[in-house]
């Protein structure tokens, strides 16, 4: 019949299909609103926007749970603003971020506006079950902050695979092979390049927040003490860069001395800056398409937008199959129109590095700024792989770039395929820093409250080399900065390249000492020297109780030339209990990170002296950052109590 109805209608003459269509349209028209209202009455839509309560800014992905047990409904977009359809029915909406307290809300109303505080219990009240089996809702756990998670075996957990999740998939790190000790008296010269960057501390920091331990590799030490501002002496002189040094007992090996080298960067206040030419360089691939990814990359340089000045420019490169200029260089002043071109970016494609580095470096060098801070900053997770995309590709793109002035900031964003090799290779041969953002509040940490230290560049190509005393010193080791090693003779070659120094930045590394005298397996035993001098006849050829001399060179941002700078370090005899908060608090650091390392080095170390240590030196601790750190020491201690539970119970299974 339908078949025929259809075939007569063909051929009905035009005024009949005319009378037709009239009697046809409004019962279509009857039945899309039926349709509709029915649709409605099964769901409802809430608008709103989430904001963060101390500064007002919006949050961007936030998850959005309806109902309870909770359901997945959505995230907020990069301004904070939120459009989800929910059951007809549904009584309140749970807002939950990491970092953030989460708050559940009754649905009184068709616009639901929240306000998210900085939580300061989140990690501490993060409980691992490392060896129990997940149960019942995950959303559940997520509400109360407890989290169970199922772990094949200690392994596992090691590489950050929890809650039936592996974190690390597809993540890269390089290789790292720790210091070992050197003797002084064949080995006296130890050189490094400095090293400000924090990426290693806020990545370890998301794993250890979603529930695992990170991998061995994606530790480096130097990262995780140089994360906290220590104060040292500002600068005097012309020098834009002090020495500050202290000897103490090593904390986890009393018999061995723990020296500090400090570094200072001088302080200068933002409206004495010179002007700035910043790019954006913001990778919109398909793999940023995650709520910690474009979303809160959107946010974050929203709010480095917030602190530009009428003399900065800022122009915006994309990338994804193909490179593409956004927004043209524009004053700092015009925020409105920064950010409406930030609101305007969505993610999807693969992913062209290195055309989106060449772009954003010929904007750069079109609008230059003479003796001003000329700046590529590129927000990535680091997933290259159309064109130039091996490590070594994009170390020599960014090596032929070094030349122009133009120095690079690297931040990371995201996880599972986040590739922190390439990110710190860039950085490293780029003239720049690196820091990952985890949540929105490392954002306002890099981005706002180090604006000066993370953008403008008072000293580059900053070497340290450290001649010791075989009198004084049986052997030593640098802790972490293994990847910025140099040979002793690059440290008076001018071409070689090294690491930078922002304004206010503050460097920290520490050397562990086996004094003469002390027995150690780490000493390395040799027959006596027969045409080189013993310790013995040393000291009497000295004279003095000199341990180390510390040198430094650096060049002027604009500079071709090194200046030297020295100073000579002895020991007092003081006990770790004696040192400064400043010493304390960074050595409990060095050894959360000797523990996470599981490093061969770790000796007496022990999270729970961590703990109590980085307690008792937390200092003014003004953003918190520290007392954040006692947090996160506790929860990856209760992790490593779990696993060696875990352990040992696996191992009697095994016997039985």
């Amino acid at each position: 019949m339908a078949m025929e109805f259809l075939y007569g209608t063909h051929h009905l003459s035009n005024q009949n299909a005319k009378t037709m269509k009239q009697f046809i349209l409004p019962f279509l028209i009857l039945l899309i609103c039926t349709a509709f209202r029915i649709s409605a009455e099964e769901t409802m839509t809430i608008t709103g926007k989430v904001t963060d309560a101390a500064t007002g800014q919006g949050l961007a992905g936030v998850s959005i749970f309806a109902g309870m047990p909770p359901k997945g409904a959505g995230h907020t977009k990069p301004d904070g603003t939120y459009k989800i359809a929910v059951p007809a029915g549904t009584k309140r909406l749970i807002f939950s971020y990491v970092g953030y307290q989460s708050r559940t809300l009754e649905i009184n109303g068709i616009v639901i506006n929240v306000a998210l505080s900085a939580s300061k219990n989140t990690i501490n009240e993060t409980v691992i079950r490392g060896y129990q089996k997940r149960t019942g809702n995950p959303f559940a756990a997520m509400a109360t902050g407890t989290t169970d998670v199922p772990v094949a075996n200690v392994e596992q957990l090691l590489q950050g695979k929890v809650a039936g999740l592996n974190l690390q998939n597809n993540e890269s790190y390089t290789g790292i092979n720790e210091n070992s000790f050197k003797t002084a008296l064949t080995h006296p010269l130890s050189t490094f390049s400095v090293d400000v960057d924090a990426a290693s501390y806020s990545n370890l920091r998301r794993f250890i927040n979603n529930g695992g331990l990170p991998p061995a590799d994606a530790v480096r030490i130097e990262e995780m003490v140089n994360y906290f501002d220590y104060e040292y002496p500002q600068p005097k002189g012309n020098d834009p860069v002090s020495i500050c040094t202290e000897v103490a007992d090593a904390p986890w090996n009393t018999r061995h001395k723990l020296v500090r080298i400090g570094l200072q960067g001088k302080k200068v206040p933002t409206d004495r800056l010179p002007a700035s030419n910043l790019v954006f360089l913001i990778d919109v691939s398909g793999s940023m398409n995650y709520y910690n990814k474009l979303p809160l990359l959107v946010s974050s340089f929203k709010m480095l937008t917030g602190q530009l000045r009428r003399e900065d420019r800022v122009a915006i490169v994309v990338y994804a199959g193909n490179a593409g200029l956004v927004l043209p260089s524009t004053p700092g002043n015009e925020k409105m129109q920064i950010k409406d071109a930030l609101n305007r970016l969505s993610a999807g494609g693969s992913t062209a590095g290195g055309q989106g580095i060449e772009l954003a470096y010929k904007v750069a060098a079109q609008h230059f700024i003479k003796e001003g801070n000329n700046r590529v900053i590129l927000a990535t997770d680091g997933d290259f792989n159309v064109g130039a995309s091996s490590d070594r590709d994009m170390e020599q793109l960014i090596e032929s770039k070094r030349k122009s002035g133009i120095f690079l900031t690297v931040l990371g964003f995201g996880m599972g395929n986040y590739k922190d090799s390439k990110m710190e290779v860039l950085a490293d041969k780029g003239n720049g820093n690196y820091a990952y953002i985890d949540n929105i509040s490392e954002a306002r940490k890099v981005l706002v409250n180090e604006f000066g230290g993370t953008l403008f560049t008072i000293a580059k190509d900053v070497k340290l080399q450290v001649e010791f005393n075989p009198a004084k010193v049986q052997a030593y080791r640098l802790v972490g900065y293994e990847n910025r090693m140099l040979k002793a003779r690059d440290f008076n070659d001018d071409t070689k390249d090294a690491g930078e120094m922002g304004a206010g930045h503050t460097v920290t590394a520490f050397y562990e000492v086996i004094p003469v005298g002390v027995k150690s397996s780490f000493s390395e035993s040799v027959d006596p020297l027969k045409y080189q001098r013993s310790p013995e006849k040393a000291v009497k050829l000295t004279g003095n109780t000199e341990l180390m001399t510390v040198k430094l060179r650096y060049k002027e941002p604009d500079g071709d030339v090194s200046k030297l700078m020295q100073q000579t370090v002895a020991d007092r005899g003081t006990s770790f209990a004696q040192a400064s908060e400043n010493f304390r608090f960074a050595a409990a650091v060095a050894e959360f990170g000797l523990l996470l390392k599981q490093s061969p080095f770790k000796q007496n170390a022990s999270f729970d002296h961590v703990i109590s240590a980085a307690s008792a030196a937390l200092g003014r601790d003004r953003e918190g950052y520290r007392a954040e750190f006692v947090k996160l020491a506790r929860s990856a201690g209760i992790m490593a109590r779990d696993l060696l539970t875990f352990e040992q119970t696996e191992k009697r299974n095994e016997k039985d």
